[in-house]
């Protein structure tokens, strides 16, 4: 039937015409393994800028002595380690002063612990953003290594000032440093996904992580020199990836002996890490936001 000559649902049908033309995207998983896609983390860049940003703020907010807390976790490492390793225990130091040695060593293993334990919580610390929005998940682990930078520049700093007062000068390897810090971030980032990604459904990970780098700090050479270590445990001590850092932190910065060709395996340790721990992680990303 029609009504002035008209059919019925004219209207509708342009409402219907016009509900077609409407374009719709779909986001669905990627089925099987997925390529690391470094083209779509650089477009994340700035979320990952804002991420870091909000967690210096965070921390530093309404904090008493600011700035200061980069500098009081090694400080006070070290006034352990004076009194507890090498004045009662007598530890060496590679013939190098020990407070210079044992500062640099706890100033590099705050930057990692605290790296470490904030990759750890940073999907479950931003669920809101991985259960609303899309965005590469990677990003939050990425931003969660980046603040602690600022720190250990600080600290740095301070370690200079006693590399001045014990007349302790680098060499010429310190041309080597950005290698160490690199490697240093690396292995955060790398440990860093593997904890993020179980965080995520067993949120006993946050509790274990404190238990799991107080037995790594006393497996690593921060307090002592890896060369204390005997021949024949040498190359099972070096699959530490922390060991091989910090020798080469020490012999930059500090002219300590040239780490040794075992310390390779600390290296091929760091990259299987780094590796094992994308591929973990990207093979769970999707379940993250109906799990977390």
């Amino acid at each position: 039937m029609s009504v002035g000559g008209r059919p019925r649902g004219t209207a509708t049908g342009v409402q219907v015409s016009q509900q077609s033309s409407v374009e719709w995207t779909e986001n669905r998983a990627t089925a099987g393994r997925r390529a690391l896609d470094l083209a779509e983390l650089w477009a994340y860049r700035e979320l990952v800028l804002f991420l870091a940003l909000r967690d210096l703020k965070v921390r530093y907010r309404q904090a008493v002595f600011g700035v200061a807390w980069a500098i009081f976790q090694p400080l006070a490492g070290l006034a352990v380690a004076i009194v507890v390793f090498h004045n009662l225990a007598d530890i060496p130091s590679d013939r190098l002063p020990y407070p210079v040695f044992a500062f640099l060593g706890f100033t590099v293993w705050s930057y990692f612990s605290s790296s470490l334990d904030g990759a750890t919580a940073s999907l479950v610390g931003n669920a809101s953003l991985v259960t609303k929005i899309y965005f590469p998940r990677m990003v939050a682990p990425i931003a969660a290594v980046l603040p602690r930078l600022v720190d250990t520049a600080i600290a740095f700093l301070l370690l200079g000032g006693l590399m001045a007062w014990y007349g302790v000068t680098p060499g010429p390897a310190l041309l080597l440093l950005p290698v160490w810090f690199a490697a240093l971030v690396l292995l955060a980032f790398g440990a860093g996904l593997v904890l993020a990604t179980l965080n995520v459904t067993y949120r006993d990970v946050a509790n274990a992580i404190g238990l799991l780098t107080q037995l790594w700090l006393f497996a690593s050479p921060v307090v002592y020199p890896s060369s204390l270590v005997p021949g024949r445990w040498r190359l099972l001590y070096a699959v530490n990836p922390m060991v091989g850092i910090l020798d080469g932190f020490r012999w930059s910065v500090l002219g300590a002996p040239r780490p040794p060709a075992v310390d390779a395996v600390s290296a091929l340790t760091l990259l299987v890490l780094l590796i094992g721990g994308v591929r973990y992680f990207q093979r769970c990303e999707r379940r993250f936001a109906d799990v977390i």
